[in-house]
């Protein structure tokens, strides 16, 4: 029998790409760079998450796989590229959660349900058939390690778009400001915040996942 090594959250950062976000890219990477800091400053918690950073557009590129943030001297840059493909970020998925989760066991870790944070400034550009790839990727019964997803949008997108996105209303976010990169630094403050407040948890007697709220942001169903 294979020891526990310990318990663990994957957490995936989903981060949209196109050429709309050219004008905020930098603002994403300095986010995710005072993320990568502050996880550095709770390594109790940062034991406890394995980070993924997809970036998507036209298709979906690996930026980081399953990390433990302690051991990553930097973290790499997103590149602002072309359209919108959201059906390429739920099909990806749908393969990549399950064989990290099967990894991650095999190394005799306990795992705890996935969370996906996705951030989008545009509507998909990929006409509906997306929304049947992110109801497969959710259904337990056909995706193993089924995550969870929080879906925070700002900039075009519409409310009722996050809501499509993600697996509960609570967890479906947007922007009221014009400022898209003051938005974009408010997004990954609450990732920090989601991450760290979850990292504590896990392994606790009440393990949860913890989801913080953007300053500002309001709830996707409180604007439909």
């Amino acid at each position: 029998m294979t020891a526990n090594s310990g318990n663990l959250l994957p957490v995936y950062m989903v981060a949209d790409e196109s050429f709309s976000m050219s004008d905020y890219i930098d603002n994403l990477n300095d986010g995710l760079t005072q993320l990568h800091g502050a996880l550095l400053g709770e390594p109790m918690a940062a034991a406890k998450v394995r980070f993924t950073i997809l970036g998507f557009s036209d298709d979906v590129q690996l930026r980081l796989a399953m990390a433990d943030l302690r051991s990553e001297n930097e973290l790499p840059q997103l590149v602002a590229r072309n359209r919108t493909a959201y059906g390429k970020v739920f099909e990806d998925l749908r393969a990549r959660i399950p064989a990290d989760v099967a990894s991650l066991k095999g190394q005799g870790y306990t795992v705890h349900r996935p969370a996906v944070f996705f951030l989008s400034d545009g509507q998909p550009t990929d006409g509906d058939g997306w929304h049947k790839k992110r109801d497969e990727l959710v259904d337990q019964n056909l995706t193993s390690a089924a995550p969870n997803i929080i879906a925070c949008g700002i900039g075009d997108v519409k409310a009722q778009t996050m809501l499509d996105v993600a697996t509960k209303q609570e967890y479906a976010f947007v922007s009221t400001g014009a400022d898209l990169g003051a938005e974009i630094a408010k997004f990954c403050a609450a990732l920090t915040k989601s991450i760290v407040k979850s990292g504590r948890t896990i392994g606790s007697l009440q393990p949860e996942l913890v989801v913080e709220r953007p300053q500002n942001f309001k709830m996707a169903i409180d604007v439909v």
